[in-house]
C-alpha cells in the first residue's frame, strides 16, 4: 500500500491506498466492531450462496475474519458454480470452504451443508434482456429452491433497489414502503425473487431479511468506476439518468452481516445504500478536476431515477462510515494508476430496464 499521494496536485485522504488486489481485498473485508458483534451473536456455520459474484468473496472473507477475531472455529462455506480452479483459490487461501454447485439444479441441495446462517447472493442481470427463461430460472426458481431447503435457517437474501419505481431526487429516494412497479423484465424478476422468500417465510416461519442494495462500489466495479474511466479516457458520459446512490462495498457487507440481527417472518425489508443522492454530472466534473481532464457530458437529466432512502438502515446501523469523497479519491488513484477492473459496466444510465 502507498502512503498519501496526489494526482495533478489533488491530495488524497491520509489513509493508505491499495496497490494490489490482495491489498484491496484486505481493505474491503476488514470487519468493523459492529459486524464482529453480529457474528458473535449468531452461533454456527455460515453459508454464502452465489459466492462467486462481485460481493461474495469479500462477504466470506469478512465473516472468516470476524470468526477468527472471536476465536471461533465455525466454518464459512462459499457455494457457486466455480467452473475454474482459479476461481476458488482466493477463497481457499483464506480458510473458506468452497462447494461447486449449480443452485438452479434441485439435485444439488442434498450435497449442501446445513447451517443456521445463510446469505443468498445468487442471481443474473446482464445479457438477460432476451432470455426471460434464464431470468426466471435464476431469479425466481432458484430462490424458491433455496427458501425451501433452508427454511429453518436465518436467511439474508440480496435484492436490489431496482425493484422500486423511479422517483425524483427531491423525494430523497424510495423507502421500503414505496411503490414497486419498475420497468424491464430484470427488475420484475427481482420482485419475483422477493415473493419466493416472502412466501416461504410465511409458510415455514423462516426468519429472513430482504436487502435492497443500491449501489455497492469498490475500486474495480461500480457507478463511480464507470464515470471515472470514461472521464480518464475522454469518453462521453450520458446523464439522462442523472442521479444515483452509492455505498462502499465494505460498508455494505458489514450492514448485510448485521441484517442477521433483524431477520423475521414475514421478512424484514431494508434499503442498504449511501446517504447522498449524487448527481452524475457533478461526479464527472470532480473526477475531471482530479485527472486534469474535461468531462464530456451527453444528454440532460431526466426528473427521476432509481433512488433509495436509507433512513431505516441508518436508524439501525448508523451512517455508512466511508464518505463519497473517500470513494472518489480511492477510485481516482486506482484508475489513474492502471488498476485492474472487472470489465463489467453497470449500465446505471439505462432507463428501460433492458440489460
Amino acid at each position: 500500500m502507498t502512503d498519501q499521494s496526489s494526482i495533478n496536485g489533488h491530495p488524497f485522504a491520509t489513509e493508505t491506498l491499495p496497490t494490489s488486489i490482495d491489498e484491496l481485498d484486505r481493505m474491503i473485508s476488514q470487519p468493523d466492531e459492529a459486524a464482529i458483534s453480529s457474528v458473535a451473536a449468531t452461533p454456527g456455520d455460515f453459508v454464502v450462496l452465489g459466492a462467486g459474484g462481485k460481493m461474495g468473496l469479500h462477504l466470506c472473507q469478512m465473516l472468516r475474519r470476524a470468526l477468527s477475531n472471536l476465536g471461533r472455529h465455525d466454518q464459512v462455506f462459499a457455494v457457486s458454480r466455480f467452473s475454474a480452479a482459479a476461481a476458488t483459490r482466493r477463497f481457499i487461501d483464506h480458510d473458506i470452504r468452497t462447494i461447486a454447485a449449480d443452485l438452479s439444479d434441485p439435485a444439488v441441495y442434498s450435497q449442501l451443508p446445513d447451517s443456521p446462517n445463510v446469505f443468498f447472493l445468487a442471481g443474473v442481470k446482464f445479457g438477460t434482456a432476451s432470455s426471460p427463461e434464464l431470468l426466471d430460472r435464476m431469479n425466481v426458481q432458484t430462490p424458491r429452491l433455496v427458501a425451501q431447503h433452508y427454511r429453518t435457517s436465518r436467511l439474508v437474501a440480496l435484492s436490489t433497489g431496482c425493484v422500486y419505481s423511479f422517483t425524483s431526487p427531491e423525494s430523497g429516494g424510495s423507502t421500503e414502503s414505496s411503490p414497486t412497479d419498475p420497468p424491464g423484465v430484470y427488475a420484475q424478476s427481482c420482485l419475483g425473487r422477493e415473493r419466493e422468500f416472502i412466501r416461504a417465510s410465511k409458510k415455514y416461519q423462516t426468519q429472513c431479511t430482504l436487502v435492497r442494495l443500491n449501489y455497492s462500489v469498490e475500486l474495480r466495479y461500480g457507478v463511480l468506476v464507470d464515470i471515472a474511466q470514461k472521464v480518464l479516457h475522454g469518453q462521453s458520459i450520458n446523464v439522462d439518468t442523472g442521479y444515483a446512490n452509492v455505498i462502499w462495498q465494505g460498508d455494505a457487507i458489514s450492514q448485510i452481516i448485521r441484517c442477521l440481527e433483524i431477520t423475521q417472518s414475514p421478512p424484514a425489508l431494508i434499503n442498504i445504500t449511501g446517504c447522498d443522492v449524487l448527481k452524475v454530472r457533478d461526479i464527472a466534473h470532480r473526477f475531471a478536476t482530479i485527472f486534469g481532464k474535461q468531462a464530456q457530458i451527453d444528454g440532460n437529466e431526466s426528473p427521476t431515477a432509481w433512488l433509495s432512502n436509507n433512513a431505516r438502515s441508518v436508524a439501525l446501523f448508523g451512517k455508512p462510515p466511508t464518505s463519497v469523497d473517500t470513494m472518489i479519491h480511492r477510485i481516482a488513484h486506482w484508475v489513474a494508476n492502471g488498476g485492474e477492473t472487472l470489465g463489467k459496466p453497470t449500465h446505471f444510465e439505462n432507463r428501460d430496464g433492458a440489460y
